[in-house]
């Protein structure tokens, strides 16, 4: 229970974070100065995004892993690093923390003047006309599954034989940041059925509505990535 325990914390703390700071702090804000406008941004939520599943690596990674996302989970099934009961365990606990973190995101979100939900709200992802870029289905689609083919690649790269353990954190993170650099104007960047999972329940509406894609393509593109690993990368045991 430790296992499934740490990976609720660790996928709450990637929404409260990441979620947190597109929601309270990614727009427009004014600070000081004046009342000057201000806001941390795309590279800011980038950050934030990539530093949560950092802190989370070296706080949880020797008891769980640090999957905090499905995609991540099914994967190492795929790629026989994980058992099918785990799996399954690990999964229920990543939806219910992202769940409990688009909650508390609410609750927070709920103090601040003229809060109201709207659509694709408590930083959701999504696609299509009315959300950032306005992209199509098909580039979304394509975006994540691409996005998470080569984030599963870095883990299972990193967290090798060949890798450097004590920097496997670090370099997972650092992905994620030039993932969601990329992503953020297509999709809000998910690479993550758990954290799409959360605020889409939460917020319903178009963010429910377009949940399947998210909840598809990045387990799409984390299976080839345990497919490609295995078949060309995977190091031999030594005899």
């Amino acid at each position: 229970m430790k296992k499934y325990f740490a990976e609720f914390i660790g996928t709450f703390s990637l929404v409260l974070f990441g979620c947190g700071a597109a929601v309270v702090a990614g727009k427009t804000i004014p600070i000081t100065v004046a009342d000057a406008p201000t806001g941390i941004g795309l590279l800011g939520i980038s950050l934030a995004f990539g530093f949560a599943v950092v802190v989370m690596a070296y706080a949880i990674g020797p008891i769980s892993g640090c999957h905090i996302n499905p995609a991540i989970t099914i994967a190492m099934l795929v790629a026989k690093k994980i058992s099918v009961v785990d799996t399954i365990g690990y999964i229920i606990a990543q939806m219910v923390g992202a769940t409990v973190a688009a909650c508390a995101l609410m609750a927070i979100q709920k103090g601040a003047p003229g809060f109201s939900m709207g659509e694709w709200a408590l930083g959701a992802n999504g696609w299509g006309p009315g959300y950032l870029g306005n992209y199509t289905t098909t580039a979304a689609f394509i975006t994540e599954v691409l996005l998470t083919f080569l984030f599963l690649f870095v883990i299972f790269a990193t967290t090798s034989r060949l890798g450097n353990s004590n920097m496997a954190g670090l370099a997972i993170g650092l992905t994620l940041v030039l993932i969601h650099l990329v992503s953020i104007p297509i999709t809000g960047t998910s690479v993550n059925p758990a954290r799409s999972f959360g605020p889409a329940i939460i917020a319903g509406g178009k963010a429910l509505q377009q949940l399947w894609l998210f909840m598809v393509a990045p387990v799409v593109g984390g299976i080839l990535a345990a497919i490609v690993w295995r078949m060309i990368f995977e190091p031999k045991e030594r005899v």
